[in-house]
């Protein structure tokens, strides 16, 4: 996916939510024209939402590397080689969260922990405010989308809202954005529609006045680089923005880019295997 500077353009609850659920079944019996859903390993359950245009493949060696889990891998339709169906035009955030929350209910998990990078952090910290994680895990993501590019979701909402009519409604637009959807990594094979979609609602959303509400334990881990200013003032700004949620764990890591689980592999999965045994 792309990084940061690029990207508008671009424990017992757990383990009774094993007991509860009854396998395989349960999860090939869910259908969706909006998610396909992937579970591998087995233990304590763990959703993994991967963010714009990505597909489950960011993932890529941590499911082997940290064992004792159940991994659901979640699939965006039109992101990463799936085709778009539902996911072709209209709302895309809430429709997600709201079948993310459906896939949850009919496998019969339990308060499973959630761990989203990107626009998936956006959607993990949905399901905590729904009252469906046990706990969450945001990677490299502000509460508000327009944040991660230095603006606000009244600001840069409304010049998202226009791209998105130049970007969908326009042969000019559309072009555009298919020619950087081939050169962006990790977006190959993905629907512009579905991006255009995606940034807009981003842009829109701010969940900041919300985390008071997010009862269950949140971990923010965000890239930073090998400059200690900029560091410094990237730290600073993710500390403000999750400062209404007082019991908030930030973990910075670095060097790296937007892709922390692929930038710091090691760093990352030991952040990660600490915070779903904490």
């Amino acid at each position: 996916m792309m990084d940061r500077r690029t990207w508008l353009l671009g424990s017992g609850a757990l383990l009774a939510g094993w007991a509860a659920w009854s396998g395989p079944a349960k999860a090939a019996a869910f259908a969706s024209r909006r998610i396909a859903v992937t579970v591998r390993g087995s233990g304590r359950d763990v959703l993994l939402i991967p963010g714009l245009a990505s597909g489950p493949d960011i993932w890529n060696g941590l499911v082997s590397a940290v064992p004792g889990f159940r991994w659901h891998l979640i699939h965006v339709r039109g992101f990463a080689g799936l085709a778009a169906d539902a996911n072709a035009s209209g709302p895309l955030l809430q429709p997600l969260a709201d079948e993310i929350a459906r896939y949850v209910r009919t496998c019969g998990l339990v308060r499973p922990a959630v761990v989203g990078h990107s626009m998936g952090g956006t959607l993990a910290m949905m399901q905590g405010l729904k009252g469906i994680s046990g706990r969450i895990m945001v990677v490299d993501m502000l509460p508000a989308g327009a944040a991660m590019v230095g603006g606000t979701a009244g600001g840069v909402g409304y010049l998202a809202d226009q791209l998105g009519q130049y970007f969908t409604g326009t042969k000019a637009g559309r072009a555009y954005l298919a020619q950087i959807v081939a050169q962006a990594p990790g977006a190959k094979g993905s629907d512009p529609d579905v991006i255009a979609n995606a940034l807009r609602d981003l842009a829109n959303v701010d969940l900041g006045p919300q985390l008071p509400r997010l009862a269950k334990p949140l971990e923010v881990v965000y890239a930073v680089g090998s400059d200690g200013e900029q560091a410094r003032e990237i730290s600073a700004r993710f500390r403000a923005a999750y400062a209404l949620k007082k019991d908030a764990r930030l973990v910075p890591i670095g060097p790296s880019g937007h892709l922390v689980m692929a930038d710091q592999p090691a760093r990352f999965q030991t952040t990660l295997r600490n915070f779903l045994t904490r």
